[in-house]
């Protein structure tokens, strides 16, 4: 059971999901950082992943996310992307203990509204989001070169670099690799076959898909669509 709305707050979509049983998840990497909470594990961070990341969910867990989009969660968490890399993290481990334990007792009664509150009051402290970030990565969505990216965006090849790593937690050219994953899987949920997914996506043909999906997300793109 999986529901997810957008919301107002710099492009970031609400989610809820209830595992009936116990159940395992394969989180697909999409550049995203999410604030999240848990029935049983309280108030979470989930870092950018490169690979896909298998979470297990006990019976009747509840769990509820605010899922921002590539380059806004370090404004809102006050931590580099490249810091929570590949991680799960209690949040109070970023916030403090007392931050995040007046928080709690709110957020088991309206998770949903807590996180987008929470959410809204440390982006407008941190001043906004980081215009080259969404700039970046909406470039990287399309399949740009990274050349032309930082070109762009003003930005010398390592400037980039190291901006990327702050705002998506890996550099522009696995940003690139991950969006493209995103964007593949999409058509191909569309009903595009495989070879035509691999030509519209820049894929040197299905092989060169198929391993490229299998190293990022665990599984081939034909079982994944299973």
């Amino acid at each position: 059971m999986y529901a997810e709305r957008r919301t107002g707050l710099a492009g970031a979509v609400s989610w809820t999901s209830v595992a009936p049983a116990r159940r395992t998840t394969r989180v697909l990497p999409d550049g995203c950082v999410d604030l999240l909470w848990s029935s049983r594990a309280g108030l979470l961070v989930a870092g950018p992943d490169r690979t896909a990341y298998v979470s297990t969910s006990g019976p009747g867990e509840r769990w509820v996310g605010l899922r921002f989009p590539p380059g806004v969660g370090p404004a809102v968490l006050g931590v580099p992307a490249d810091e929570l890399r590949d991680a799960r993290v209690p949040l109070a481990a970023l916030w403090g203990d007392r931050a995040v334990g007046a928080l709690a007792g709110l957020a088991a009664e309206d998770p949903a509204a807590v996180l987008l509150a929470v959410a809204a009051d440390r982006l407008a402290a941190a001043g906004g989001t980081d215009p080259v970030g969404a700039r970046v990565a909406a470039a990287a969505a399309t399949g740009t070169p990274v050349t032309a990216i930082a070109a762009e965006v003003g930005l010398a090849p390592r400037q980039l670099h190291r901006r990327c790593q702050h705002l998506f937690g890996y550099g522009p050219k696995t940003l690139t690799r991950i969006l493209r994953l995103q964007r593949a899987l999409a058509l191909a949920r569309a009903g595009t076959p495989l070879a035509g997914v691999a030509a519209r996506c820049g894929y040197a043909d299905q092989a060169h898909l198929t391993r490229d999906v299998r190293d990022l997300a665990g599984l081939p793109p034909t079982a994944l669509l299973r």
